[in-house]
């Protein structure tokens, strides 16, 4: 199976999700949840990415996230991931309850495609105040991919991880994955980086990257959002290129990354730790393009 016929089942399998231009909506993806060791990449930005969040669901918004939000290659049991992100995952049960929290799998939690291990992991979890299990997710789904349609203009949008551009991310993910979990976590500790992983392999990324813009083009210039390279991507609709997007990650050095939609509007932004003329730290968010109205973009 190709890349191009991957990205083209994900597209014709994916949750629909009607919207209107009150609506709103925060992309993040590859926020690599780990345990709290010298591997996890997430460690740095958790404060970041709660507050960001937070602020999310006090402003109404649903959350998307595109893949690779827990960090299943390193760590053999989400329980240890769990507990040391316990904060994060109990705000992300607050959009659940509230029918505002839309799952997709990427490479990296790809088991969540196994409604076992869903429910293993994510039906409930055991409290320890109440010293029993209690419900966390209760018969969450996850999805290959998700479409966004605008029920004012019929406009589309896509939404997929985009490992289904990688074929050793995609077919041969369990390769990958024995690699990550023997070899290059503990390397990783000592600064060595995985060259397996395209968001560290520029060579890579441009590959997916190009495979992406093909399905694109081939499919009207569908505007297209996905993660998995952890390389932000945003073209203004004047530059006339292919409607690819890429809301980055959350585990850059210092900041995390995602794209809203609200308004009828989209924009890629980034959240990162400023300090106030006092010497007071801060965390803040920043416009690195947009907001633009999403009919600015056309289809071919």
């Amino acid at each position: 199976m190709s890349s191009q016929t991957r990205l083209s089942r994900a597209y014709k399998e994916a949750k629909r999700i009607p919207f209107n231009n009150t609506d709103k909506f925060i992309l993040f993806s590859d926020c690599h949840r780990g345990d709290s060791s010298f591997a996890d990449d997430f460690a740095n930005n958790r404060n970041i990415y709660f507050h960001a969040l937070n602020n999310y669901f006090k402003e109404n918004y649903h959350y998307i996230e595109l893949g690779d939000g827990d960090e299943l290659w390193e760590n053999l049991f989400f329980r240890d991931i769990f507990e040391a992100n316990k904060n994060v995952y109990l705000l992300m049960q607050k959009f659940f309850n509230h029918n505002r929290l839309h799952l997709i799998y990427g490479n990296h939690d790809m088991v969540y495609r196994n409604e076992n291990m869903i429910k293993k992991n994510l039906h409930e979890y055991f409290e320890t105040k109440e010293n029993k299990n209690v419900p966390f997710l209760p018969n969450v789904k996850f999805h290959e991919g998700i479409v966004l349609e605008n029920i004012e203009t019929k406009q589309e949008l896509f939404l997929t991880h985009g490992h289904q551009a990688d074929f050793m991310n995609s077919i041969g993910w369990k390769i990958n994955r024995f690699l990550v979990r023997i070899l290059w976590k503990p390397l990783q500790v000592w600064g060595i980086k995985d060259p397996t992983s395209p968001a560290k392999n520029y060579i890579e990324l441009i590959k997916v990257e190009r495979r992406i813009k093909k399905w694109i083009a081939d499919n009207g210039n569908k505007i297209t959002i996905t993660g998995h390279t952890h390389r932000p991507r945003f073209p203004k609709p004047q530059e006339n290129l292919l409607n690819y997007f890429n809301d980055g990650s959350c585990v850059h050095p210092r900041s995390i990354t995602g794209i809203e939609i609200a308004n009828g509007k989209m924009a890629l932004i980034k959240w990162f730790i400023d300090t106030k003329e006092d010497g007071v730290l801060q965390i803040v968010k920043e416009y690195l393009e947009g907001p633009i109205e999403l009919d600015k973009y056309k289809s071919l």
